[in-house]
């Protein structure tokens, strides 16, 4: 991968238009007089490395509470745990990446291109996998859902731990193995396809199983209003509560991951048109909205179960 400037190197190079001027504000860009006025968003450095710190304490908390607690280790927490582990290397990687950019141009830190491009293509290599993991283990959260709700008497023989353990080391070695040859491949075009493609099959996915949730929960929500003779009150209440959590769900994957996504699809679809420039210049708060998830992740996933949040509290405890 060629060595770039100060923007994010892995987003830029995917971009066939060249890289935007480095933190240029939310105004009009004036740099083509004949195109169109682009509305770019600056991320400071500093919002960077605050958001990733603030994603690796969470995330950390995660990890070492299902740890610590033994009730917590169930396929169920392992697959959170994996998530927040993805999560959490989302944030290092940009973290680090962020850190580097920022020695290289005070030019506190000297390294020849050689040397400066192998550890461009190490943290890339390390971004893209952490997301492409922490897709798959939101997808992985989904399916353990689906099958504990309507498989609820096979539940435990069906994800067994040896099961679980099994497609975490596959979803860590596709992960690994998939950032590579992005890397390796980056300019051809059926591998931004190809990534496009698995983050709309993700989406695909969760919506499917989650709507499908919905609806059963809301089934049974009416059978047990028949049985107690009960009105439309409670039907109304299951609908209202299970659409907002669905909306949560499904809109806070929208929010933060399809923007990124959006501009894989235009560096394919016009990488020379005036307007996906527009969108090319601000992929750096593409990428600040995907360690927004690592931040939102852990709320929803994790902290929302009353055993996990008794154990954070030990450790909390226990670290003072």
């Amino acid at each position: 991968m060629p060595v770039l400037g100060p923007e994010r190197r892995l987003l830029a190079s995917l971009s066939s238009a060249p890289p935007a001027a480095p933190r240029l504000g939310l105004a009009a860009n004036q740099t083509n007089q004949t195109g169109p006025q682009c509305l770019e968003v600056s991320i400071p450095d500093g919002l960077f490395l605050s958001l990733g710190l603030v994603s690796l304490v969470e995330n950390v908390l995660v990890v070492a509470a299902i740890a610590k607690n033994r009730n917590l280790h169930s396929p169920m927490y392992y697959f959170v745990c994996c998530l927040a582990v993805s999560d959490l290397l989302v944030s290092v990687s940009n973290m680090l990446e962020t850190a580097v950019l920022l020695l290289l141009e005070t030019g506190a830190l000297a390294a020849q291109a050689a040397v400066v491009q192998q550890l461009d293509n190490v943290m890339d290599v390390l971004i893209c996998g952490s997301m492409v993991s922490s897709l798959c283990f939101l997808g992985a959260i989904a399916v353990d859902r689906y099958v504990s709700i309507f498989y609820a008497l096979r539940y435990h023989s069906i994800v067994t731990l040896p099961r679980a353990g099994r497609a975490i080391a596959a979803i860590w070695a596709g992960s690994v193995l998939s950032s590579t040859l992005f890397i390796a491949y980056y300019h051809h075009t059926a591998v931004l396809l190809g990534l496009v493609s698995f983050f709309v099959a993700m989406l695909a996915l969760m919506a499917v199983l989650y709507v499908h949730m919905l609806a059963r929960a809301c089934q049974h929500g009416r059978h047990i209003a028949r049985l107690h003779k009960t009105q439309h009150p409670t039907r109304q209440g299951c609908g209202l509560k299970g659409a907002a959590t669905l909306t949560i769900l499904l809109g806070v994957f929208l929010l933060c991951w399809a923007p990124f996504f959006l501009h894989l699809s235009l560096v394919v679809l016009c990488p020379q048109h005036p307007t996906c420039g527009c969108v090319f210049k601000n992929v750096n708060l593409f990428l600040a909205l995907v360690i927004c998830n690592s931040i939102v992740d852990p709320l929803i996933y994790a902290f929302r179960s009353q055993e996990l949040r008794k154990t954070l509290q030990e450790v909390l405890q226990c670290s003072w």
